[in-house]
């Protein structure tokens, strides 16, 4: 009974009856064979099923980020330095200055003197080597050689840089239940210090950035950088790109972590926090802290331990880098020898030494020069107005050939301004200079904005801020227009502006379609390309309306996603509606795989414009594209029914009938189910096809295919479990407990894929309602899983009725000396072990399935033990009687287990009246008979007929009057389709009416609704008819000449409730009362349990009775 107490009580959906999807599938032709039916096979071979339901994720994936509008913020990847911009080489080769000589031998010096990397077998590594060969080279004395050397080395050392690419990995550990893992990796630069320690602080612990170190010193949180979230995948592809700033190029190493991401927060949204964090203890605390609030909504405790699964880690020493750079794999190495770790991971290092150069200047003018500058306006009499200009048109002409910071160029502009206010006043030619100056920055900033994408990529914070400065400076131009009288603008600025992005619009759509999708190609080779051009303008406009679009709007009023969306949207669209009209004749299933993708992208960049407020649709160019898309979308489903089927079948075939793990119950394949069925649900949402009409079409064809898979695994696991040998002796199988926690994931994960295919609003219903059709079908399925569950269940429990029949018959042979406890504790401690096992292997719902089948099993039992003794003690029925209430408590288990109102209902009614019948004398007996017959006429149908009569006691003359009035709608017995009905009238029980015999009426020949109209008198006393159980008994016979009288029906009318009974009558002998209709039945049930009580009494009373019964019993059998 312990066992029972740690079950909680799970209540079942109650589903309506409705007919079965199986049955159904069953009688269409060609699917007789009892085998599971085979999927066709398509373009698809039938072991690509893996493959297909793979290439299904990745669009799901890609819908993914999809959903609404992106945030005007989307998570930038700093540290990256910006792309160089494009500066005017207009200066050529030319000999050499002897100063310029010296220089470039200096260079070449400090390149030998300050390298860094391992060098390569074909390289020298000699540094006095080296220095000779430059010597010779330049020409140099030794004297000169020498001087150069002491200059070199008094120079400030350059800065060391490790530039490391993260390609790939693959053959990644499982971490995740669906059998793959989510892999990201965080990498940074272990600072000499640490890495000093490492070899003999901590040989067999690696570090590792999620784990708390109490090493000292600080590590700037700027040497950490991640990349992205790869989901579900063992061989992630990254190509991301860092670079690390190297202190100690002989000791510091670089550290590699891959991790499982477990958590909801943006990873990289928490790992641009770790700016505000200084060491390595502080970046340990801050990791820990964010996991456990991604994993417990910010509840989780100081000592909780949930952080994301370790999958390996790499340990590579800076000096160990080539100079030549390295391109290869590197096998992942545990933290300790505890951990397990697989897998590879595709890296490619280079390690560059920069030394301090005029290209960080940003323009700012030093202290002595500005100085000198000042000097001479005063002495050549210039404005501050004059100088501000003269350094504005000197720089901007500079950052043309070498780029400067626009924040400087900004704060001269800025200037300048200022002091145009104060003095806006230049003569002619400094003002013709100054219109040239402006006029050929914004010719270099449209140039620029032309090729945004290339020059201020979203994905790089520096370049967006970096074009946010630029805008400024375009919008500061705009201010000083009015107040030229040679205007340096032929145009608005802001025109000039959209003009140009329009131009870098089509500039770059027309480089995506050359190289991906050329158009000389035939359509199902452009069809590849296409979508990859549909993705990369989806992405193209997220990344427009989160980054590009508050810049041009806030500082140059320009609506940038309006003027890109229309541009690329009217492109994509010509595109592909000349696509599909080409393909529609040509339609296979590569073609319908390729159409379904791009239609996706294509209904995605619809819905983006339409989530945008005060935007609609219809008017643009992509209005009504699902139609020519429809036909390829109908393919495409059919051979998603095909392929599901075959991974399903893989699964199964793949599948050992064990627990995935220990925190789980069912095996792999029935996860394989549940997510295949999601992902079909997660495509069904993502398609939302807009026509309402072929969507009711579509949804209904997508849930009987769904339907029918599922069945089809089902049908699939019961082949599997039959094939596999069971062990000997075994009562409790642990594959039929596997198969019965499958069905039960695949049914709830069926059931809300199916709920997840509610029509679109629009079509024949609310939205979000199944309609009939596939109310239907999702009800019929739920009907089927139902039974195959129950059958598994039967199964389950058929091995425990040879025990549990034995330990009844133990408690049935036990004598009576035994105390009552005694003899029921080998039946109770065998439950509790077998149900030990069972809660341990089954879910909860199929717990109490497995308990409810086992009830019934034991009551059963128990009733069959009843019927095999006869006259045996008082104890006997005692002893069954304890047992019974002694196993209601077992299996309800003070509230735990199964409900009262469960245990209490059914059989258990049936048993408990049979041992309280058991206790009773035959009189007793006789009278229960007669109760359970006037307790079944209020339950009867009018499948036997009615029966008028009237009743009444008269007490003067101390008799009972009974008027049998009419009958209707009786059975027609006889082969003419009709009956020769007549009623027999008798009082019971017996014992009360001893010396009254039973009358009859007349027979009325050929007829279904006689009419009697005959009245009985029965001389018995008032007090015998207020008896427990007297009444007057009806039975309606059918009259047969040359055969056995066939039995029609009875009724039973309790004389309690007569008139004239309870209390006398007013009027003497005059006839009282109403008529009465009773509906007639045959005995039931619970009235034929008291005969069998009878059957087994030996009593000349009780035999006697029986006789009388069985008489009108072989009436019956002629009856339908």
């Amino acid at each position: 009974m312990s066992t029972l107490l740690d079950i909680k009580s799970s209540v079942l959906r109650q589903v309506q009856v409705c007919p079965s999807f199986r049955r159904r599938t069953e009688q269409d032709p060609g699917s007789a064979s009892a085998d599971p039916q085979e999927p066709a096979t398509g373009a698809w071979k039938p072991g690509d099923g893996v493959e297909f339901f793979a290439h299904m994720r990745l669009m799901l994936k890609k819908g993914e980020g999809r959903q609404g509008l992106p945030c005007f913020e989307v998570p930038l990847r700093s540290g990256s330095p910006a792309p160089p911009e494009p500066v005017d080489p207009s200066r050529g080769l030319r000999a050499l200055a002897p100063e310029e000589v010296e220089m470039l031998y200096e260079e070449a010096l400090y390149t030998v003197l300050y390298r860094a990397g391992t060098m390569g077998p074909d390289q020298v590594d000699d540094e006095e080597a080296l220095l000779s060969y430059l010597q010779q080279v330049f020409g140099m004395s030794p004297e000169e050689h020498t001087e150069a050397i002491e200059r070199v080395r008094k120079a400030k050392a350059p800065t060391y840089a490790l530039k490391v690419s993260v390609m790939r990995a693959k053959n990644l550990l499982a971490k995740d239940p669906n059998g793959f893992s989510d892999p990201y990796c965080m990498l940074g630069i272990l600072p000499a210090s640490d890495a000093a320690r490492e070899p003999r602080a901590q040989k067999e612990q690696r570090f590792g950035f999620r784990k708390g170190s109490k090493r000292g010193g600080p590590l700037p949180a700027k040497c950490i950088q991640v990349t992205e979230v790869k989901s579900s995948t063992l061989n992630p592809v990254w190509k991301e790109h860092f670079l690390f700033e190297i202190e100690d190029v002989s000791m510091d190493q670089l550290h590699l972590d891959i991790w499982d991401h477990d958590d909801d927060v943006s990873l990289v949204e928490a790992c641009r926090k770790l700016n505000e964090v200084i060491g390595l203890k502080g970046m340990g605390r801050y990791f820990k802290q964010i996991v456990k609030s991604a994993r417990a909504n910010g509840t989780a405790g100081p000592t909780e331990d949930h952080t994301d699964d370790f999958l390996g880690c790499l340990n590579i020493p800076v000096r160990e880098v080539p100079v030549a750079g390295v391109d290869r794999w590197f096998k992942l190495e545990p933290r300790s020898s505890a951990s397990r770790v697989q897998g590879d991971c595709h890296l490619v290092l280079k390690l560059i030494t920069t030394q301090p150069k005029s290209s960080s200047w940003r323009g700012e003018l030093s202290t002595p020069a500005a100085t000198i500058l000042c000097l001479h306006g005063a002495q050549s009499n210039l404005s501050l107005l004059q100088l501000a200009v003269l350094h504005w048109q000197v720089s901007s002409r500079h950052h043309q050939t070498r780029t400067l910071d626009y924040s400087y160029l900004l704060g001269l502009l800025e200037d300048m301004q200022a002091h145009w206010e104060e003095a806006p006043s230049l003569p002619q030619e400094q003002e013709e200079s100054l219109a040239d100056s402006l006029s050929a920055f914004s010719e270099f900033g449209l140039q620029l904005l032309r090729q945004l994408r290339d020059y201020f990529p979203a994905t790089n914070s520096t370049a967006v801020y970096r074009l946010e400065l630029l805008l400024k400076c375009l919008g500061k131009l705009q201010l000083f227009q009015p107040s030229f009288e040679i205007c340096p603008f032929e145009t608005e600025l802001n025109m000039d502006i959209a003009a140009a992005l329009k131009r870098g619009n089509r500039e770059w759509y027309d480089r995506i379609l050359n190289a991906k999708s050329p158009r000389e190609q035939p359509g199902p080779q452009r069809l590849p390309g296409l979508v990859v051009l549909a993705d990369a303008i989806y992405d193209d406009l997220q990344s427009c309306y989160s980054v590009y679009a508050s810049l041009f709007h806030s500082i140059l009023s320009v609506d940038i996603f309006t003027l890109t969306f229309r541009q690329l949207e009217r492109l994509v669209a010509e595109e592909a509606w000349v696509l599909t009209e080409e393909l529609s004749p040509k339609m296979t299933l590569e073609v319908a795989s390729g159409l379904f993708e791009l239609y996706l992208t294509l209904a995605d960049l619809q819905r983006f414009w339409d989530s945008i407020p005060g935007r609609d649709s219809r008017s643009l160019a992509l209005a009504g594209i699902h139609a020519p898309f429809l036909p390829a979308v109908k393919l495409w489903l059919q051979v998603l029914r095909d392929q599901a089927k075959w991974r399903l079948q893989g699964a199964v075939d793949m599948d050992t009938l064990e627990p995935v793990d220990t925190s789980s119950r069912h095996s792999s394949s029935a996860a394989t189910a549940s997510l295949c069925l999601s992902h079909i649900q997660e495509l069904w949402v993502r398609l939302a096809w807009p026509d309402p009409a072929q969507a009711q079409g579509l949804g209904t064809q997508l849930g009987q295919d769904m339907c029918e898979a599922t069945l089809f695994y089902t049908e699939l696991l019961r082949k599997k479990v039959d094939t596999q040998p069971g062990a000997a002796g075994e009562a409790v199988s642990e594959a039929l407990c596997v198969v019965l926690n499958n069905v039960e994931l695949v049914r709830k994960a069926a059931g809300q894929a199916l709920k997840g295919l509610a029509w679109p609003e629009g079509a024949t219903g609310p939205e979000g309602v199944l309609p009939r059709p596939l109310l239907s079908c999702t009800q019929a399925l739920d009907d089927d899983l139902q039974r195959e569950a129950h059958t598994v269940t039967a199964h389950l429990t058929s091995k425990m009725v040879g025990d549990i029949r034995k330990y009844v018959q133990h408690i049935s042979l036990s004598p009576d000396s035994i105390q009552n406890d005694e003899a029921v504790a080998p039946l109770m401690k065998y439950l509790d072990e077998k149900l030990a096992l069972l809660n341990a292997s089954l879910v909860k719902g199929n717990l109490s399935r497995v308990l409810e089948a086992l009830w019934e099993l034991l009551l059963q039992a128990i009733l069959q033990a009843l019927g095999a003794n006869h006259d045996v003690s008082a104890d006997f029925y005692s002893r069954f009687h304890f047992t019974l209430e002694a196993l209601v408590s077992f299996f309800h288990a003070e509230g735990q287990g199964l409900p009262l109102e469960s245990l209490r209902d059914g059989s258990y009614k049936r048993l408990k009246e049979e041992l309280r019948l058991h206790k009773c004398s035959t009189r007793e007996c006789i009278e229960q008979f007669y109760l359970d017959k006037l307790k079944q006429r209020t339950l009867g149908q009018n499948r036997f007929g009615r029966l008028s009569v009237r009743c009444h006691y008269e007490a003067a003359e101390q008799r009972l009057a009974v008027e049998v009035l009419h009958a209707a709608d009786l059975l027609p017995l006889d082969a003419n389709g009709l009956s020769d009905p007549f009623v027999i009238v008798e009082l019971g029980p017996p014992h009360l009416f001893p010396l009254v015999r039973s009358q009859r009426t007349q027979v009325k020949t050929r007829t279904l609704h006689p009419v009697y109209d005959e009245l009985f008198y029965f001389s018995v006393p008032a007090e015998a008819c207020r008896r427990r159980g007297a009444c007057v008994l009806f039975t309606v016979m059918d009259h047969d000449w040359l055969s056995t009288n066939d039995f029609a029906g009875e009724a039973a009318l309790g004389l309690g409730g007569v008139s004239g009974v309870a209390r006398p009558q007013v009027g003497g002998g005059a006839r009282a009362g109403q008529p009465v209709t009773l509906h007639l039945c045959r005995p039931r049930a619970q009235v034929r349990s008291a005969l069998r009580m009878l059957e087994g009494r030996t009593s000349k009373e009780a035999q006697e009775f029986v006789k009388k019964l069985k008489e009108l019993e072989k009436c019956m059998e002629a009856d339908p």
